[in-house]
């Protein structure tokens, strides 16, 4: 039996990689701060309960556990139940963002709510940190786990781009730092860490805000050419499932990573059979100006 911990499993990517480890047959504690009963700051209708339903679905386990990540008293109860109920742990997912009603996007530092920027910090690296410090010597007690830390952005392009918020920036880029220290803690007891981006993501919220459902996300297309090369939560899922289910996963130990990238190694597709890579669409097309189909990144 495999044991998965999604922290931050609501929604979005989380629950993407939540229900595509249930797939593969894992038991996934699925965590978050919103349930039926009570809807977290985000305000939003997903719900713990649900992304626990869809991974029983797909033929795992699915625990729902609402825990805030912040904390600590609910993290170290949350690993404690795990250690109980399981007596292992073979992959975290260190998914907790929760930032996007606080980011003010093309806004100076000193004029950027500096409350509502120092609290997209804590949601974003706090949680990670709190989840890891709590959960990390349950998953090093025998080599193989996993530890994924999911961010926006491969190192290579963040490092050369400003994403538009500074600290949005600086949560996106702590996150990829945080993989690679955690791959120094963990080399020693067999076990891999890596930071994980999706490409343009079709999640709940920006499908959402561009008024278009999955049925019809190409309608979004003709206002930016880039939401060709989309792809659904599922793909990072599949992604985080060929690297835990690789017996050489410490290859990738440290490395940021990304879905499309991913799919040409291990041959994984998203939902629709296809493969979009739109970090090599941006980095060749959007920005390097090769005439290019986005078909040819899909």
């Amino acid at each position: 039996m495999n044991i998965a911990l999604v922290a931050g499993s609501t929604r979005g990517t989380g629950r993407g990689i939540a229900v595509e480890l249930g797939r593969a047959g894992y038991t996934v504690y699925c965590t978050g701060r919103s349930t039926r009963a009570a809807r977290s700051e985000m305000n939003r209708p997903e719900t713990i309960e649900e992304t626990a339903d869809l991974v029983t679905a797909a033929g795992g386990t699915g625990i729902p556990v609402q825990v805030d990540h912040l904390d600590e008293e609910q993290v170290k109860a949350l690993v404690e139940r795990i250690e109980r109920e399981q007596g292992q742990l073979d992959v975290l997912v260190n998914d907790v963002w929760g930032g996007d009603r606080l980011t003010q996007w093309n806004v100076p530092v000193w004029e950027h709510d500096l409350g509502k920027g120092l609290r997209l910090l804590r949601l974003a690296v706090d949680t990670h940190i709190i989840t890891s410090h709590y959960a990390l010597p349950l998953l090093s007690k025998k080599p193989g786990g996993l530890v994924v830390e999911v961010t926006d952005g491969t190192k290579r392009y963040n490092d050369d781009h400003y994403r538009l918020s500074l600290f949005y920036d600086q949560a996106k880029t702590s996150v990829t730092r945080l993989a690679y220290a955690l791959s120094h803690d963990l080399r020693e007891y067999g076990c891999a860490a890596v930071a994980l981006s999706p490409g343009f993501l079709r999640s709940e919220a920006m499908l959402e805000n561009f008024g278009v459902t999955e049925e019809t996300w190409r309608d979004w297309i003709p206002n930016n050419p880039t939401w060709a090369v989309s792809e659904t939560p599922a793909f990072a899922g599949r992604a985080v499932v060929a690297l835990a289910q690789d017996p050489d996963k410490m290859r990738w130990s440290g490395q940021s990573l990304d879905s499309g990238s991913l799919a040409r190694v291990y041959g994984f597709t998203d939902l629709d059979g296809s493969r979009p890579d739109v970090w090599r669409y941006i980095d060749e097309v959007e920005e390097g100006g090769k005439q290019a189909d986005a078909a040819d990144y899909r």
